[in-house]
């Protein structure tokens, strides 16, 4: 199994995630419900690229929490 980055955020009407190396977007009305549809989604993202015989990402995406 890959780790892709996943970006989560709070909005007014609960919470949106995507992951920027799939293109991939869910959103949920907790931190908690959008973590399961993004895994989700990104499961049958790369299911569907499969069976299309389409290459799969590879994870390319870093992260760095950074203060002022």
């Amino acid at each position: 199994m890959t780790d892709y980055l996943v970006i989560l955020e709070p909005s007014s009407t609960g919470w949106g995630g995507w992951s920027p190396d799939l293109s991939v977007y869910a959103a949920g009305a907790t931190r908690e419900e959008t973590i399961e549809r993004i895994r989700d989604a990104i499961t049958f993202h790369i299911d569907g690229l499969k069976a299309s015989g389409d290459p799969i990402p590879e994870p390319a995406t870093d992260s760095v929490l950074a203060g002022a």
